[in-house]
């Protein structure tokens, strides 16, 4: 089985309940395959940014439980245990988890941002993020100038927050 689905399946379960955090990791990773798909990363890529847009919010429950705040500081630094644990009971090799882990700790870091994963993680957080939060249309043009780089990224946002309806 597919180890993507697997984790798609147990962060569903991890969050139960919370409708409004599943459907927001489910909308990131949505973005995150697409672009992903459409920048045509190597196959080893794709699969770790798609596990890591699954799990990239998984710190949060500790965050809120020992810190009483879903800081995005908090969440990178509970959240790398949170998925290696997760992770382990799955097919899923030991160099992607260490990536995926790296990448959950640094999520709401945005200087020095290396690697596609990483970059498109971040794009796909804040496409879902501009419409969760209700961002005017000038911090969307600052976040685009200072944060997308792919094009299937600033495509997609350009067709989410900066076209004109027909």
């Amino acid at each position: 089985m597919n180890p993507v689905a697997l984790v798609e399946q147990a962060m569903i379960a991890y969050f139960a309940g919370d409708v409004r955090r599943i459907n927001h990791f489910l909308k990131v990773y949505g973005f995150a395959k697409g672009i992903g798909e459409l920048e045509a990363l190597d196959a080893s890529t794709q699969r770790t940014l798609e596990i890591a847009a699954l799990t990239h919010d998984i710190g949060i429950k500790v965050s809120e439980q020992k810190y009483h705040s879903a800081s995005g500081e908090y969440q990178q630094l509970e959240g790398p245990g949170e998925a290696e644990r997760l992770l382990a009971q799955f097919p899923i090799d030991a160099e992607t988890i260490h990536r995926v882990c790296w990448l959950i700790a640094h999520h709401h870091t945005y200087t020095e941002i290396r690697g596609s994963d990483y970059q498109i993680l971040v794009e796909a957080d804040f496409l879902v993020n501009m419409d969760e939060d209700k961002l005017s249309k000038t911090a969307i043009l600052q976040i685009e100038q200072t944060i997308f780089r792919t094009r299937a990224g600033t495509a997609f946002l350009h067709n989410l927050y900066l076209a004109d309806p027909a």
